[in-house]
């Protein structure tokens, strides 16, 4: 893949010409990525069931954010808000279709360490939007359709020709369909799946960098624990099933839910058949196990990264992060994936695992409580290893975690926030407030008026951790209610949302 001319971003003037130069040896940057992990599934956060001895062991040598949020609770939209360190409203992308009109406009995460003179690598699920936002990196290679991740190299190429693609393509195909909650058990060897490959290019991308004495920035993105889910029977069996211990959450009367969970809820066909698990418990037990398993297959292949990092000699000098870009239900509210379009509120799908581990310069074993988003990451690290921005740059939404990394000072953060074009939610220390949006003229949303269906939601986190008992008429936190309200609507007037506006005149143009 060629690499990202930044001068027509900036009126063809070659800002990044001599950015890189004359600089000493930089720290290395690691960023290990998941899809769909559930901020609670993981060892080091006290999940009793699931084995995750990869991230624990990062977390017991640097700082693990309890309170660590997604800007937007799809992949797409996600991603594209940590790589840009802005919020989905701003640049135009908030659901996996989005394209922002505008991508001149954003400097990416991966631009800005490659005019540092760091050696860019992204292997696995990248899922950018397909324009220039997506490139910027000196090698690549994709497990999802190289039409969606144009990529030097292909996981889909690979299993051709080692000739497992009908194998692969039989668990992500029509088959599926007709599985119960999209489970069944892999037919391909551990070391056939797209984890084992994202980890085998990542490693490879390490070797050549310590070869040539290049700093990195590795971005190694599994495409798990994300449906389907079709662990391979090595990490199955570390769950049996009848072990599976289901939330307390999981009968949750159905008309609790917004209209577009309630209808997953409801439903009894292949393979979103929840209707018919309400009735069967066990498939959502084999669901569970086999989301277990494939965060266990994701732990597995980042310790064979890290081991690499150690056997190179690298370890000291790199920067490692841990995080996944929105959650799952897993089972919880009876709920399994994510359901994105329906809502954009709960603890499940927004809260993730965020890890920074850099023993050399930051704290070791540390749980912070502090409120962060995925956008923080872009300015962290920047911040973290004096990277040089160009000027001008679009100022960055979130804010450095540095304090919190290195030397304990709290952050001092009431609010983070959330959205999607259904739901913009502010998360606060012990309440949380998601109000419903008008999706505006867009065909793709425009059947679905939530306001009109179902109320405001207000949760409680203290009293209520379950999410259970939505408060939004509770005349009791009527103050809370409106401080929230407040918050939310300063957010709005400050955060730009020129990139939303610019997507709605597009598909209106599009129309005329």
């Amino acid at each position: 893949m060629k690499t990202l001319s930044l001068a027509p971003l900036f009126g063809g003037r070659d800002l990044w010409a001599n950015l890189g130069r004359d600089r000493p040896q930089q720290p290395n940057v690691l960023l290990l990525f998941s899809d769909q992990h559930h901020g609670s599934a993981i060892g080091c956060a006290g999940h009793p069931t699931v084995k995750t001895p990869t991230m624990d062991a990062l977390a017991a040598g640097g700082v693990r954010f309890n309170r660590a949020y997604c800007q937007d609770g799809i992949c797409v939209a996600s991603r594209t808000s940590m790589m840009t360190g802005l919020y989905p409203r701003t640049t135009g992308c908030l659901d996996n279709p989005n394209v922002p009109v505008h991508p001149e406009r954003f400097t990416m995460l991966q631009n800005v360490f490659q005019a540092n003179g760091y050696a860019t690598g992204c292997f696995g699920k990248r899922h950018l939007p397909r324009n220039s936002m997506a490139l910027g990196w000196d090698a690549s290679a994709t497990t999802i359709s190289p039409r969606l991740d144009p990529s030097d190299e292909s996981y889909h190429d690979w299993l051709k020709q080692a000739g497992l693609w009908e194998v692969f393509e039989r668990e992500h195909s029509k088959s599926m369909l007709q599985s119960d909650l999209f489970c069944r058990i892999s037919r391909l060897d551990p070391d056939q799946r797209d984890a084992a490959y994202t980890a085998e290019k990542a490693r490879a991308f390490l070797r050549r960098c310590h070869r040539k004495r290049k700093p990195f920035f590795c971005w190694a993105s599994f495409h798990g624990p994300h449906q389907p889910y079709t662990p391979p029977r090595k990490w199955a069996d570390l769950y049996p099933v009848e072990n599976m211990v289901l939330p307390a959450s999981i009968d949750e009367p159905a008309e609790n839910l917004p209209p577009e969970l309630a209808g997953w809820r409801r439903n009894k066909k292949q393979p979103w058949n929840l209707g018919v698990a309400a009735e069967r418990k066990n498939l959502y037990r084999r669901f569970l196990a086999y989301y277990y398993a494939q965060v266990t297959e994701v732990d597995h292949y980042m310790g064979r990264i890290v081991d690499e990092l150690e056997r190179l000699g690298l370890a000291d000098d790199t920067v490692i992060v841990y995080a996944s870009d929105h959650g799952d239900f897993m089972a919880y509210h009876g709920m399994t994936e994510k359901c994105a379009l329906g809502h954009n509120v709960y603890e499940d799908t927004l809260r993730v695992p965020l890890i920074v581990s850099w023993p050399r310069r930051c704290r070791q074993g540390v749980v912070s409580e502090d409120l962060v988003g995925l956008l923080d990451l872009f300015p962290t690290l920047v911040d973290l290893l004096a990277l040089r921005t160009p000027a001008p740059m679009q100022r960055l939404a979130g804010i450095s975690l540095r304090p919190v990394l290195c030397t304990a000072e709290p952050l001092g953060r009431r609010y983070v926030f959330s959205e999607n074009w259904s739901q913009a939610t502010v998360i606060g220390k012990r309440y949380k407030l998601g109000v419903w949006l008008d999706p505006g003229p867009l065909p793709r949303y425009a059947r679905r008026d939530w306001r009109e269906h179902f109320q405001d939601m207000l949760f409680d986190r203290e009293q209520d951790p379950l999410e259970t008992r939505n408060q939004i008429d509770n005349p009791h936190l009527a103050e809370v209610r409106r401080d929230l309200w407040s918050a939310l609507q300063d957010w709005m007037a400050k955060t730009s949302s020129a990139g939303r506006d610019d997507l709605i005149a597009s598909s209106l143009a599009k129309t005329r």
